[in-house]
């Protein structure tokens, strides 16, 4: 039998439905794909570490996700501007529905995220804010703000979406407070994790909720339900949630049972 790493290798068709399984989602968890494709978690398991082989997928704890982009194109400023593209709209209706909520006067707490980035851009009319930052994309949205405080704390800056993380980063935050934290996910769950790529963004978005009076979570509808690979956060840590349509079943329920308020933007 040919080598995953050898010409000769192809993936066969229960493989081929697997990597559609992951295109179609991102991230899959083992579970999902062998409820998926109807085989056994043994099997998938197989096909995975097969697939690994071949540099067509990448492992994480319980699951998988597609490998990163590795064509010239695909730069980190590249691919921040296609994440700004996706769903942009949907974005803009969120990001004026979280400015309409936050008083002039507030001090903030903003995440990562082009979604985040959107509410920063919607703060334009607002006054007297202070804004703390790890992401430098949000930093500089608000750096023509007339009436904003931009305060950024010390770290590492990772190069994928120029956030800032590590001990310092998580140092500073902790001696900073806030009136509310604004974080977004890649992805949440049934069971109300939220999940990102990078489990070093954990520490981080976790400081943003301690020092925080309050957290909002703000996301696009397509983003419940769907899997990635690390837990940031949890939906009871959250107070409100900021969306663009009504989230999926068990969605609404579980946020009822967590006492974290609902607001679809029109």
């Amino acid at each position: 039998m040919p080598s995953p790493r050898s010409e000769a290798w192809a993936p066969n068709p229960r493989q081929k439905n697997l990597l559609d399984e992951v295109r179609a989602r991102g991230a899959v968890s083992v579970e999902r794909l062998a409820q998926r494709l109807d085989v056994t978690m043994q099997t998938v398991r197989r096909d995975i570490q097969r697939l690994t082989e071949a540099g067509l997928l990448d492992r994480f704890n319980g699951g998988v996700s597609l490998p990163p982009p590795s064509s010239p194109r695909a730069t980190p400023a590249v691919a921040w501007r296609e994440r700004q593209a996706l769903k942009a709209d949907a974005k803009a209706r969120i990001a004026r529905s979280v400015a309409a909520a936050i008083p002039d006067g507030s001090r903030l707490m903003l995440g990562i995220g082009t979604t985040v980035e959107a509410v920063a851009q919607a703060l334009s009319a607002k006054k007297g804010l202070h804004v703390i930052t790890h992401s430098l994309h949000v930093a500089h949205t608000l750096a023509n703000h007339p009436d904003c405080k931009v305060e950024v704390p010390a770290g590492l800056m990772r190069h994928r979406d120029s956030a800032l993380e590590g001990p310092d980063a998580v140092a500073s935050l902790r001696g900073k407070k806030a009136d509310i934290a604004i974080i977004s996910a890649l992805a949440i769950d049934a069971d109300g994790q939220l999940l990102d790529r990078d489990e070093r963004e954990l520490a981080v978005v976790s400081t943003l909720i301690e020092q925080s009076q309050a957290c909002w979570l703000v996301v696009d509808a397509s983003k419940f339900g769907q899997t990635s690979p690390s837990p940031c956060a949890h939906l009871r840590q959250v107070q409100r949630v900021f969306t663009d349509a009504l989230p999926p079943p068990p969605m609404p329920a579980l946020m009822q049972s967590l006492s974290v308020g609902l607001t679809i933007a029109s």
